[in-house]
């Protein structure tokens, strides 16, 4: 059952992935689709179990921008089989994984409920933090603010071509951790990973305290272990959910897990 307000911080993404990162821990955030499949709820556990420091629940949407063909395909899937944002978030709420949990959507969803709402929504469900990567830094200051009054992480996104006086403010106002997109295009598995994820770490660390994290791209735990030699840890969303929609193991899907997780310490 999810924590009632005064004992959510236990799990709060903003405390708990800063006092890791400052006691030296590398940091890894997974995805998964919320409403993927019967037992999508179990895979909680098991990303809990297998070293994840906190679970990235994406809300399926249907024009999803930022994503690639894997991500894209959970998230038909998702809402074929009946899954809403609230449906998702209620479901949620009888859990408690151990860890953080933060959700990733888009924008027209927050604005179709309306964002004092929404964060109200997710905190009943025990969910600490927000990914809405088509909200521009330029629209985001009532989000933001809605969040900070709700103990809600706007987890912010900053790409390599972000410009320098955007990147401040980012660095700045970004809760949780910054999302450094790896690379140009959506999400998706790589062979290899663009100079450009460490290059973008190396920049916004430069400016922020918050703990950095690569994401889009990251594939194998090879990756994750190079990018985090700047950076201070990996989300990890393409390769798990395509393994997801294989039918792998659960047994399968908690080895790759690990292995990252290993790799990274």
């Amino acid at each position: 059952m999810a924590e009632t307000s005064s004992d959510l911080s236990v799990h709060d993404l903003n405390a708990s992935l800063r006092q890791k990162k400052d006691a030296g821990r590398k940091l890894l955030v997974c995805y998964i689709t919320g409403g993927l499949n019967a037992d999508w709820l179990d895979m909680l556990y098991i990303l809990a179990d297998a070293g994840a420091d906190a679970v990235e629940i994406g809300i399926p949407f249907s024009d999803p921008v930022m994503d690639g063909p894997v991500i894209q395909e959970s998230s038909m899937q998702a809402l074929a089989n009946g899954a809403t944002p609230l449906s998702i978030l209620m479901q949620v709420e009888k859990e408690e994984p151990g860890i953080p949990l933060a959700v990733m959507t888009y924008y027209n969803l927050v604005y179709r409920m309306g964002e004092e709402r929404f964060a109200e929504r997710l905190i009943q469900s025990g969910i600490t933090g927000a990914i809405l990567p088509d909200l521009p830094i330029d629209e985001a200051a009532g989000w933001i603010e809605t969040g900070a009054a709700h103990s809600l992480s706007a987890v912010l996104l900053a790409a390599p071509t972000t410009r320098e006086e955007r990147l401040n403010e980012i660095a700045a106002k970004s809760k949780g951790f910054v999302y450094a997109v790896g690379l140009l295009g959506v999400t998706g598995e790589r062979e290899e990973l663009s100079e450009s994820a460490s290059v973008l770490a190396a920049s916004i660390k430069s400016r922020t305290e918050t703990p950095v994290l690569v994401g889009v791209g990251i594939s194998n735990p090879e990756q994750a272990k190079k990018v985090c030699q700047v950076a201070d840890g990996v989300v990890v969303g393409s390769a798990l959910v395509r393994r997801i929609l294989e039918n792998r193991s659960k047994q399968e899907i908690g080895a790759f897990v690990k292995s990252i997780r290993e790799a990274l310490d």
